[in-house]
């Protein structure tokens, strides 16, 4: 046990608990102390790995101190908790900070240098995509790897000056070889049972990545546009039809024009031609019940593709594919075979190698030039998708992508989905709905490939027929004993290296998964799947999975698939979800806002505790307002931590003599109080609401300190039996309060532990009831009278210390008894020589007397 030190503080503890913690292994995962107890005697946490591309901001510090609370609390019941963590390395984020980073840009056809040095390192300077230098594969990952290790060092740090209780044994990162094998391996698995497939099909594009993009990884924002009135000629030559467009860029990849089927207006013209205006292509006028009759003029042209709708269009009417966009946002140098005219491969020339932008700014020319153009509408705002992560719109192009089917166009796999989604326990409730929302929304199957560069590996390669072309029903794989591997350098079974990319050989797949289809086996990187039988059946299926509400549709659905697919149940028993930091203007943070606050200094200011007890004081899924400039929650939190240190370092001064009982109203009120305390902090525990927890534990805690400890302070110092009653009371409470506390407020409730205990407190038994059976009404009345008593010497301008000759308290009949049994304790703290208590309607200091020297 430490000394008590003179002047207690805050200042200095994160770093002495967190040495002491490290030596001594205190949150190290006990395998023997867990094969003894069993699956039942295990808590397992599927903890987020943050996204290793910059800096946390303190939406983390918010929401993963939620997960703590709940994993000390755990370990305090004396479960053996399983709490790892991992950094999500792979992926675009890390791709574009690595870009401008260093000022490097990947391209696959340039050979490896190994001496090549980075233009820059950590500039602060904005680097065009145009002034980046070009680098090969591998000179581009090695950047990823050394830039991303250096993060995660970064965040480490952070979350142990935070006090996570983690287990730093139990780390892994989304790109080393056992996380490439593990997410090869269970993509083979789904590829075998046939979930797994490739398609050559329209896919939704980012052009600044050049990859494809998932639905999950989409977002609407608001974009400028005005509808274009276009003539369409009916080629019987009785006339026009007009459409409405905000994409006239896109006509030349017009296969059709869609209106309602009850749409009297187009009724007659359903299954005649016309034919497109400047390029005079011949397409038909079809049915469809998506078609709105309220939008425009009620007709819409189909191009491939303008958006998602066109994609569902062109399936279901079985319309030919005419794109015009390439995949690097511009339009195609080549004209669509359909377009047979001079004039109209004329006017397609003039827009081949523009982007988006200027071709459409061309077209809209053309159509004045041709007379085809009705008018322009005022411009007006409509949502249009992004990724997530992107600057500009999303395209539409047809590429050839892997899925894994996820349930969008199988009905059985929905609905088990949406029963396993039952199965789980979601804190709080309502955030099962918009799980429920997502899986019955889905429109198509979760496309896992991206054109990327730092990720893992898509597993397979592509037999080569007699003309070198691929064979795309011909996929090889690899044995599984091989994992991991790299196509674009390791070879097939039963093939050599030289019959790399030659007829009659083999060619890579040099796609990479995307981030979610490997963030999504978490339980299985932490857990040993495939690689450590007996970790895994500790610890899976995971207890909890702790997230944001924002990533619901990404990381938590895709989990909770690929368990189904590869186990047949849910992947943990509990999701706990997060919600959003917002600014003081209630908006959410985020880079892109730049209203990000990042934990540093916060943490550097106002210390660990400080920072955790304004986490803790919000529930699951509520939004939690920040202000930087007047944090005062965290205010709150570091006055709580501080009068921890000093309440027991008080409550230590007094010796409890060993063998002494608790003997007096007053004390055995105030553990009876305290009993209830626990009960009510470990039914909100045991129901993620940790916040509740807080709130009942730091009240009572203020309550202690500043009634019960005024009030039998006099008597403790006095000693004799009554005294020890007070001291034994006062240090089976503080025992009690520390521990209630520890899983939020953890150096200071350590520190004082260490005071008069061994052992960590995090370690400690989780607090029970001392059962001693007295009335908590005792110390009820008594805090009223002592408020009194206050109030009544500051309105008679006297000191609290001031002696009083005489003093008369009225209470209610009913509580006359409870504070008869205090009157005692009061009369010490009140420095009153003669106390009357009478009944009265209310509680109520009903007269005072100073004594004549006061």
């Amino acid at each position: 046990m430490a000394a008590i030190p003179d002047k207690p503080a805050l200042e200095g503890l994160e770093a002495k608990w967190g040495e002491t913690w490290e030596q001594q292994g205190t949150y190290l995962f006990d395998r023997d102390a867990a094969r003894a107890k069993g699956r039942a005697g295990v808590f397992s946490v599927d903890t987020p790995p943050p996204t290793a591309s910059g800096s946390l901001h303190i939406g983390h510090v918010f929401s993963y101190t939620h997960t703590d609370v709940k994993a000390r609390y755990e370990r305090m019941l004396g479960k053996t908790v399983f709490y790892p963590i991992g950094w999500d390395d792979n992926g675009l984020p890390t791709e574009r900070r690595v870009q401008n980073y260093y000022g490097v840009r990947c391209d696959p056809s340039l050979p490896y240098d190994p001496d090549f040095t980075p233009p820059f390192e950590g500039t602060t300077k904005t680097i065009k995509a145009a002034d980046q230098i070009p680098v090969s594969r591998r000179n581009f990952i090695e950047l990823c790897e050394k830039l991303t290790v250096e993060d995660e060092k970064t965040f480490e740090d952070l979350w142990r000056s935070l006090g996570l209780s983690v287990d730093w044994t139990q780390t892994y990162r989304t790109i080393s070889d056992d996380t490439i094998r593990t997410s090869q391996l269970a993509f083979l698995h789904n590829l075998e049972r046939g979930e797994a497939y490739q398609d050559l099909a329209p896919t939704l594009w980012d052009v600044d990545f050049r990859s494809a993009i998932a639905q999950a990884e989409l977002e609407d924002r608001d974009q400028q546009a005005s509808y274009h009135r276009l003539a369409f000629h009916k080629t019987d030559g009785s006339g026009d039809i007009h459409i409405e467009t905000t994409r006239p860029e896109l006509l030349a990849a017009c296969v059709a024009l869609v209106a309602h089927p009850d749409d009297e207006r187009y009724q007659p013209f359903f299954h005649s031609t016309v034919t497109t205006p400047v390029f005079g292509v011949e397409v038909p006028v079809l049915p469809h019940p998506l078609a709105q009759p309220d939008k425009g003029s009620g007709i819409a042209m189909i191009c491939t593709f303008g958006d998602v709708t066109d994609i569902i269009w062109w399936r279901e009417l079985d319309l030919p594919n005419r794109t015009i966009i390439g995949k690097d946002g511009r339009v195609v140098a080549d004209a669509p075979e359909a377009i047979t005219t001079e004039a109209g491969r004329a006017a397609f020339a003039e827009l081949a190698g523009k982007t988006v932008f200027s071709a459409k700014k061309r077209m809209v020319e053309l159509l004045e030039e041709s007379g085809e153009l009705e008018n322009v509408s005022a411009a007006f705002t409509h949502p249009v998708k992004f990724f997530e992560k992107g600057d500009r719109p999303l395209e539409i192009v047809s590429t050839r992508q892997w899925y894994i089917r996820n349930g969008a166009r199988d009905a059985e796999l929905r609905a088990k989905l949406i029963e396993l989604g039952q199965q789980i326990d979601w804190h709080p409730e309502f955030m099962r709905v918009r799980y429920e929302n997502w899986v019955n929304g889905l429109t198509g199957d979760w496309l896992v490939s991206r054109q990327r560069f730092f990720g893992v590996p898509i597993p397979v390669w592509y037999g080569l027929d007699e003309n070198g072309e691929r064979d795309y029903d011909r996929v090889l794989v690899p044995d599984a004993a091989t994992l991991p591997v790299d196509p674009s350098s390791d070879v097939p079974p039963g093939y050599r290296a030289d019959q790399r990319g030659v007829a009659g050989g083999f060619e890579a797949e040099t796609d990479v998964f995307d981030t979610w289809a490997t963030s999504s086996l978490t339980p299985q990187l932490a857990g040993g799947w495939q690689r450590d039988a007996d970790l895994w059946d500790l610890v899976a299926p995971f207890d909890l999975r702790p997230q944001g509400q924002d990533i619901i549709r990404t990381w938590l659905f895709s989990t909770l698939l690929r368990s189904a697919l590869e186990d047949d149940r849910t992947p943990w028993a509990h999701a706990a979800i997060s919600g959003f930091i917002v600014d003081p203007d209630r908006k959410k943070m985020s880079k892109s806002k730049g209203n990000v606050v990042t934990p540093a200094d916060i943490l550097a200011k106002h210390g660990s505790d400080a920072v955790r007890y304004w986490a803790a004081s919000s529930r699951l899924g509520t939004d939690a307002a920040f202000d930087p400039q007047n944090p005062t929650q965290i205010k709150i939190g570091r006055r709580l931590a501080i009068k921890v240190l000093n309440a027991a370092k008080f409550v230590l001064g007094f010796e409890a003599p060993e063998g002494a009982a608790v003997t007096e109203a007053l004390d055995l009120s105030m553990l009876a109080a305290l009993d209830d305390v626990v009960a009510q902090a470990t039914k909100a525990l045991d129901g993620y609401d940790h916040a509740r927890a807080l709130e009942v534990s730091e009240s009572f805690f203020w309550t202690f300190c500043d009634d019960y400890l005024e009030l039998v302070k006099e008597r403790a110092y006095a000693g004799g039996d009554a005294g020890a009653s007070a001291a034994v009371a006062l240090r089976t409470a503080l025992s009690t309060l520390l521990r209630l506390l520890a899983p939020v407020v953890v150096f200071a409730a350590e520190e004082a532990w260490s005071w008069f205990e061994s052992g960590s407190i995090h370690r400690a038994g989780w607090p029970e009831a001392s059962g001693l059976g007295g009335d908590p009404a005792v110390l009820s009345v008594a805090s009223q009278a002592l408020i009194g008593i206050r109030r009544a010497k500051t309105e008679a301008k006297a000191s609290q210390k001031t002696a009083v000759a005489a003093a008369s308290i009225a209470a209610p009949a009913d509580q006359i008894e409870a504070l008869r049994l205090a009157a005692d304790d009061l009369k010490a703290v009140g420095r009153i020589a003669e106390l009357e208590i009478v009944e009265g309607d209310a509680f109520a200091v009903t007269s005072i007397a100073l004594a004549e020297d006061a």
